[in-house]
């Protein structure tokens, strides 16, 4: 069995930065639904199952998960 390369410094900055820009994206995602609901053209809730859901005024529906967007409607 071949062990598995530990990542250089410059891999780990590279990888920390991915997480970084991923973690500001996902804010500015956040940060947008939030100004559609509080805009009145979105309400988002939560389903019996736990999951969010984003229910847009012109019909369509979302489930927003952990690291997606899922339009279900």
């Amino acid at each position: 069995m071949r062990a598995m390369a530990r990542p250089s410094d410059a891999e780990k900055q590279v990888l920390s930065g991915a997480a970084a820009s991923r973690d500001d994206a996902k804010s500015k995602v956040l940060a947008a639904i939030g100004a559609l609901v509080d805009g009145g053209r979105a309400e988002w809730s939560r389903s019996a199952s736990g999951e969010i859901e984003l229910r847009l005024s012109t019909g369509e529906v979302f489930v927003l998960g952990a690291v997606s967007v899922t339009r279900v409607g």
